[in-house]
């Protein structure tokens, strides 16, 4: 099983937030790679798990979450095409919370060894990974942000804008429109809420005008009516060399 462009929603991400040539984009080519293409809701890597390989998302969407008391789930992150997820792992080598797929997907497997290699040996992608962990970290603020301090309709509407924001980047957005495989469990899982106060939410954007929801897809409607319900400032995002 091969995919010749496995790496480019990963190449078309670093492009757009970091200055990297055509050896670097060669070097993120030739790393080996293992593909698998998974079902919704798998667990890739859990709590106490020590990794040996790092995960692309080559299509679909994967989230990173932690679960508190045993049988509750807070959703810390959700992560698109060109995401390395559990990059983090090249350096702390125990796992302390679980990345799961959300819907299915189409991964691929990089071994730690020849990730650190490339690492090494060009100093710009180096950069690159850095920044990308300090995104991670920018985004992990926002997230804190959105559930402790904003009201119910302003998070989701927070994560909408953040989601479509991104997969813009990647030219996975077309029309205002992105598919997203998230039931409103998940999203009341995102924004630290209940399911039943997320379908009210999902109501009122929906009769706003803002927003809709089919299964498996979000459409932007009127993105200015969408920012006007909530504080989005895309700069946490870094979407340019220049921030």
């Amino acid at each position: 099983m091969n995919y010749p462009h496995a790496t480019e929603p990963l190449l078309r991400r670093l492009r757009a937030t970091v200055a990297i040539d055509r050896e670097d984009e060669q070097a993120i080519r030739q790393l080996p790679m293992t593909f698998k293409r998974v079902n919704g809701g798998e667990t890739i890597v859990a709590t106490g798990d020590r990794p040996s390989a790092c995960c692309l998302i080559i299509d679909g969407f994967m989230m990173r979450s932690k679960v508190v008391d045993k049988d509750r789930r807070q959703i810390l992150a959700f992560h698109q095409p060109g995401d390395i997820p559990d990059l983090q792992s090249l350096y702390l080598h125990v796992l302390d919370h679980d990345v799961i797929t959300l819907g299915e997907s189409l991964l691929g497997f990089i071994p730690h060894a020849p990730l650190r290699d490339v690492v090494r040996r060009r100093p710009t992608l180096a950069e690159a990974f850095w920044r990308d962990t300090l995104i991670d970290a920018a985004i992990f603020r926002e997230w804190i942000c959105n559930v402790g301090q904003r009201q119910a309709s302003s998070r989701l509407a927070h994560l909408i804008l953040e989601l479509y924001t991104r997969l813009k980047v990647i030219g996975q957005a077309k029309n205002g429109a992105f598919n997203f495989p998230a039931t409103q469990t998940i999203l009341s899982e995102a924004i630290g809420t209940t399911p039943i106060h997320v379908n009210r939410v999902v109501q009122e954007l929906r009769s706003s005008g803002a927003a809709d929801f089919e299964r498996g897809k979000i459409t932007v409607l009127d993105q200015a009516r969408l920012e006007a319900m909530t504080d989005f400032d895309p700069l946490y995002l870094h979407l340019s060399p220049a921030l």
